[in-house]
């Protein structure tokens, strides 16, 4: 199914692309956005999850710098039988996470600095386990795609803003097509993201990573410490077509932001790893 996700993310990409160039280009337009086009769906499979790190200045650690977190990593990796992913820090104080890459052998978590200082060592194992069922389960090349999607299209809208809606003609006052395409790209971009990723995703991640873990209540912990810290003015907040990649969204609020609500409410997932405890015990 993800697969099939993916091809569709891409085709209607090129779609959208190739049409914008035809309505400010014509022809010719057309042809440059098709070039375009498949450079960018090439760029999308293989660069993603470069993409997505470099939006949130996501840098590289190594196992010296952050023991701890190397080492929960590489037992969850051992248990669930999935190679050692690139692990990266995020320069933020919210607590998150996430797993991005086209698949498990090219696999990368990345964790804020605040995560590894607000949760303990249980808490922060059961969020791992949680990135790492992502990546078994191949969410993350889904995940990526769908981001830089999102990202493209919110970039037609501001090149529309600025081509004014001319065609050829150097008037730059705009035409009624052009507003209409700006009313309508940014929640297009939104609901792209809703339909392709899944909250059921979330679930499943929840109980695959909570079994890697060995305990569920580690995850329903450390989802309560993430709750009580989100913060709205993060940087993390900042990329809302990026939002749904983390454990818990960055974003909050009403109005548009809710179309990016690609995250089942926390209550319900910390319900649902707590009624899994009891059955285990």
């Amino acid at each position: 199914m993800n697969t099939l996700k993916t091809f569709l993310l891409l085709g209607l990409l090129s779609v959208i692309l190739v049409l914008a160039g035809q309505y400010f280009g014509g022809q010719q337009g057309m042809y440059v956005a098709f070039l375009l086009a498949a450079v960018m769906n090439l760029g999308s499979y293989w660069f993603s999850d470069k993409i997505v790190l470099a939006m949130y200045r996501a840098k590289p650690v190594t196992q010296s710098q952050a023991p701890l977190l190397a080492g929960l990593v590489e037992e969850l990796a051992q248990k669930a039988g999935l190679p050692m992913p690139r692990l990266y820090f995020i320069d933020d104080e919210t607590p998150n996470a996430f797993a991005t890459g086209r698949n498990p052998q090219h696999a990368a978590v990345a964790v804020t600095t605040g995560l590894l200082r607000i949760l303990n060592e249980n808490e922060l194992k059961g969020v791992l386990g949680h990135e790492l069922a992502h990546v078994k389960n191949r969410d993350i090349l889904i995940g990526a795609i769908a981001a830089t999607l999102a990202g493209a299209i919110t970039m037609l809208s501001r090149m529309a803003y600025f081509l004014g809606g001319s065609r050829n003609n150097g008037n730059r006052r705009g035409s009624p097509l052009v507003a209409m395409l700006l009313l309508i790209l940014g929640p297009v971009a939104a609901l792209l993201v809703q339909m392709a990723i899944s909250r059921s995703r979330e679930y499943a991640a929840d109980l695959a990573g909570s079994r890697m873990a060995g305990q569920p209540l580690y995850l329903a912990n450390g989802l309560r410490s993430l709750q009580r810290y989100q913060n709205s003015g993060s940087l993390l907040a900042r990329h809302p077509a990026a939002a749904h990649l983390f454990i818990v969204s960055p974003l909050s609020g009403g109005g548009l932001v809710n179309l990016f609500s690609t995250h089942p409410p926390i209550a319900e997932r910390i319900r649902r790893l707590e009624e899994m405890a009891r059955t285990m015990a």
